[in-house]
């Protein structure tokens, strides 16, 4: 799964959603997607900025917890998902992703 396909699978998992914050998540090497849900649908782009809450991981668990085979809190609870920031927002966010 590329970038662009995990862009498209974070887009429809949050239209609707209602996130009124920016949520940054670190994939390393493959670089930083930021999600701004101030905007209407929520805009993700690969540039870098200030957010409420940033997730570091790599994309091979984030496209594991996009297709559902992995949960957001065991990725935490495991290590394999880091978080900094607002938690209650990255708990809104965890739930959203399945």
């Amino acid at each position: 799964m590329s970038i662009d396909s995990i862009i498209q699978g974070l887009q429809g998992k949050l239209s609707g959603l209602g996130l009124a914050r920016r949520i940054k998540i670190d994939l390393g090497s493959d670089g930083i997607l930021l999600i701004d849900g101030t905007a209407k649908p929520p805009a993700i782009s690969r540039a870098d900025g200030p957010a409420d809450v940033t997730l570091t991981t790599d994309s091979s668990v984030l496209q594991e917890i996009l297709a559902g085979d992995l949960n957001a809190q065991m990725a935490f609870m495991t290590g394999k998902l880091k978080i900094d920031g607002d938690m209650a927002l990255a708990m809104q966010l965890g739930q959203a992703l399945g």
